[in-house]
C-alpha cells in the first residue's frame, strides 16, 4: 500500500509533509516523493528512491518550501521502484498528482493521451490521471470541477491528491476503494491516507466517503458526493483511547483487536478490488506476469499462520485449479524439498521476522528455477519493513495494524482476505476460474466487514457458552473441507490463553481414534456452515451425542440445526460457502477469550508464550 499527504496553510509545509511520510513508513514502500508550489510561483518536485530518509537529507541539501504541497510513499505497482516512477507525477508542468490504488484501464488512457501529444514520462498507471486531468481543464478550468470529470473515466481503485501552479490556494482529491481522511487545523488544512499521519498537526478529522470529491482550502473544505451533490462529513475528534497501545473501551487487547476485524479486513481490501475483479497489480508490478507462469504453490508458515495456508490450500485447488502444498516453517527448512517445475513459493507471517519462515524463504531463495529452485517467492506480511518483505519478489502487506496480544486474531483473517486474494489474482490470470466466480466473490468480499460485524454481534451469546467450559480441562474441535484447518486455529486459540488442553480433528476421523476420548467431560465444538459436506457433518455430531459428549455448534442459520439435550447451537450469518472459513473464526476467538477470563489466565500475555517468535 502507499501512503498520501497534503496540506495547505499560511506556512511553510515541507516539514509538516515529511513527519506525515515518516508516519506512514510502516506501511511499507520503495520511493518517496513532495511536490510543492514554491515561494517562486511554480511546482517544484523532489523524489527518491529508497527511505524517506533519502528525501529527508536531499531536501536538507538543497530545500524546498512552499505553503501548498503534497507528497506520497509509494509501493511499486506498475514499474520498477525508480525515481521516474516515484510520485509525485507532473503534466506539463503545471499539476502535480499523487495516488494510491490501480487503474485498471491506464493502457486505453495512456494511448488516447499519447495521440493528444501527451509525452509520458514514467511506466506507471498515475502518471495517465495528471495528463487526462490536465486535458479536462483546457475546457472545464474550475480544479475540482474538472477532476469531477476526470475520475468518472477512471476503472479501478483511487485515493487521489492533486494541486495546481494555476490555482495555488486549494488542493483537491477523490476517494474510489482507498481511503483519504481530512485534517482541520486553525487557518489550514490537511489531507492523508491514514489520520496518523497528520497526528502532529490535528485531533479533528474528516473521512471522506466512497466516491467523494474534496475541495481543501487554508479556511474552508468542501466535499461533493460521487453524484456530484455537496455533503457534510463528519468531524471526529481524535481520542488518545484509539491509539493502538490503548485497550479503550475493552478489558483485554485480545477482545479489542477481534472488535477491529471488521474495519482491518476493510482496510486490507481497499484499494485492491476492481468493478468485477482482484486489482493483480497490488501484488507489484511483475505480478501478472508471474502468476501466468505459476503451475504450483508452495505455502510456508507457522502457528496460526500455517492455519491460514491450509484454508488457502482448499482455495488455490477448488476455485483456481492450482495444487498447493502447506508445511510448517521449522519441518520445511529442514528437510531436502524437491521442487516442482513453476511453483510460487508463499511465505506468511505477522511480523515478518519469524526465525523459521526467514529461514525457509532464504533456503528457497538458493536455488534459481533454472537449477530447480522455485520460480518467484511471494510474502503475505503485517510489516511493510520486515525482513521477509524486504527479500520477497513479491508482497501483500495485509493492513492488520500493531497486534499486541499474543494470542493472533486479526492478523489471522486479513491473511485469509490476503489468500482468497492471491486465489483469485492467479486464477484471473490464468483463465482458471469458472466463470462469474470473481465477480461473486469480489462483491462477497466488499460485504464481508459487515458480516464479520454481524458476527461480532453474537458475543454475548458466545459469552454465555465459555461458561460451559468453566470446569474442564480438554476440548476437540471439528470441521470438514476449508474448516477442518479453522477449526484447527479455534483449538489453537483456546489451549494458548485458557491453557485447556484442545486438539481438532476433521470430523470424518473420529472413528479413526478420537471417538475414544469423547464423554461427558470433553466439549465437542464443531463449526458448521451450510455446504455439501453437512450432511456428513451431522452423522459425525450423532456419533458425539451417542457417547454423551457435550456439542457446541456453530451453524449456518440455514443449517437446519437445533438446540437438544447435550447440544447447543449457535445460529452463524448466512455466507457464501468460499468465505464461511474467515467468519466462523469470529466465533472461536471470542469463546477462548471468554473461557480464558473465567478462568483467570493472563489473556494478553500466556505463559511461556511470546509475540514475535524471532528464535528457532
Amino acid at each position: 500500500m502507499c501512503g498520501i499527504v497534503g496540506a495547505v496553510a499560511e506556512r511553510n509545509v515541507t516539514a509538516i509533509l515529511l513527519e506525515g511520510l515518516k508516519r506512514l513508513e510502516y506501511r511499507g514502500y520503495d520511493s518517496a516523493g513532495v511536490a510543492l508550489f514554491s515561494n517562486a510561483g511554480v511546482l517544484e518536485r523532489r523524489r527518491r528512491v529508497g527511505k524517506v530518509n533519502e528525501l529527508e537529507q536531499s531536501l536538507a541539501g538543497d530545500p524546498l518550501a512552499g505553503r501548498l504541497g503534497i507528497a506520497h510513499v509509494r509501493w511499486a505497482t506498475h514499474g520498477a521502484p525508480t525515481e521516474q516512477n516515484a510520485h509525485p507525477h507532473f503534466s506539463n508542468g503545471e499539476l502535480a498528482v499523487v495516488h494510491n490504488g490501480i487503474i485498471e484501464n491506464h493502457e486505453s488512457l495512456r494511448e488516447r493521451l499519447q495521440g493528444l501529444g501527451y509525452v509520458f514520462t514514467s511506466d506507471t498507471d498515475t502518471e495517465v490521471i495528471a495528463h487526462l486531468l490536465h486535458h479536462k481543464l483546457r475546457d472545464i478550468p474550475d480544479l475540482a470541477a474538472a477532476l469531477k470529470a476526470t475520475v468518472k473515466e477512471l476503472h479501478g481503485a483511487y485515493g487521489l491528491a492533486v494541486i495546481s501552479a494555476k490555482q495555488p490556494d486549494r488542493l483537491v482529491a477523490a476517494r474510489s476503494g482507498s481511503p483519504l481522511v481530512v485534517g482541520l487545523g486553525l487557518g489550514e488544512n490537511f489531507l492523508a491516507s491514514d489520520q496518523l499521519a497528520l497526528r502532529q498537526v490535528t485531533d479533528r478529522f474528516m473521512y471522506l466517503e466512497e466516491g467523494d470529491i474534496a475541495e481543501i482550502r487554508r479556511d474552508s473544505v468542501q466535499i461533493w458526493t460521487a453524484a456530484g451533490l455537496p455533503v457534510e462529513r463528519e468531524v471526529v475528534q481524535y481520542r488518545e483511547g484509539a491509539e493502538a497501545a490503548d485497550k479503550g473501551e475493552f478489558r483485554h487487547f485480545m477482545l479489542k483487536e477481534i472488535h477491529e476485524q471488521p474495519k482491518v479486513v476493510q482496510r486490507t481490501l481497499e484499494g485492491r478490488l476492481g468493478q468485477e475483479q482482484v486489482l493483480v497489480q497490488a501484488f507489484g508490478p511483475q505480478a501478472a506476469e508471474l502468476f501466468a507462469k505459476v503451475r504450483n504453490v508452495q505455502i510456508v508458515a507457522c502457528g496460526t499462520s500455517y492455519h491460514a495456508g491450509m484454508v488457502a490450500r482448499y482455495w488455490l485447488e477448488g476455485l483456481a485449479g492450482i495444487p498447493c502444498q502447506v508445511e510448517v516453517a521449522s519441518e520445511f527448512r529442514y528437510r531436502k524439498v524437491v521442487v516442482q517445475p513453476d511453483t510460487l513459493f508463499v511465505s506468511i507471517s505477522q511480523s515478518g521476522e519469524t526465525a523459521d519462515t526467514l529461514a525457509a524463504l532464504r533456503n528457497a531463495k538458493l536455488r534459481s528455477p533454472k537449477e530447480g529452485g522455485f520460480l518467484a517467492s511471494l510474502a503475505i506480511c503485517n510489516v511493510g519493513i520486515s525482513s521477509l518483505v524486504r527479500e520477497s519478489d513479491l508482497t501483500l502487506l495485509t493492513q492488520a495494524g500493531p497486534e499486541i496480544g499474543v494470542a493472533s486474531t486479526k492478523a489471522f483473517t486479513t491473511q485469509l482476505v490476503a489468500l482468497m486474494l492471491l486465489t483469485l489474482s492467479v486464477g484471473q490470470v490464468q483463465g482458471s476460474l469458472e466463470p462469474g466466480v470473481e465477480a461473486e466473490l469480489v462483491e462477497e468480499l466488499r460485504r464481508l466487514p459487515t458480516r464479520l460485524g454481524e458476527a461480532l454481534a453474537m458475543d454475548s451469546t458466545v459469552e454465555k457458552v465459555a461458561e460451559l467450559f468453566a470446569e474442564k480441562s480438554h476440548t476437540l474441535f471439528l470441521g470438514r473441507g476449508a474448516q477442518f484447518p479453522v477449526a484447527m486455529e479455534g483449538a489453537l486459540k483456546l489451549k494458548e490463553i485458557s491453557y485447556i488442553h484442545a486438539e481438532a480433528y476433521p470430523a470424518g476421523e473420529l472413528k479413526h481414534g478420537p471417538l475414544a476420548l469423547v464423554d461427558s467431560d470433553m466439549p465437542v465444538v464443531t463449526v458448521a456452515p451450510n455446504n455439501e459436506l453437512l450432511e456428513k457433518l451431522k452423522s459425525n455430531l450423532q456419533e458425539v451425542r451417542a457417547r454423551g459428549g457435550e456439542l457446541i455448534v456453530f451453524a449456518d442459520e440455514q443449517a437446519g440445526l437445533n438446540d437438544g439435550t447435550g447440544t447447543h447451537v449457535i445460529s452463524m450469518p448466512h455466507i457464501v460457502d468460499a468465505l464461511a472459513p474467515i467468519l466462523y473464526t469470529i466465533p472461536l476467538q471470542l469463546l477462548s477469550y471468554y473461557v480464558a477470563v473465567l478462568k483467570g489466565t493472563d489473556v494478553d500475555q500466556p505463559r511461556n508464550l511470546a509475540k514475535s517468535v524471532t528464535v528457532e
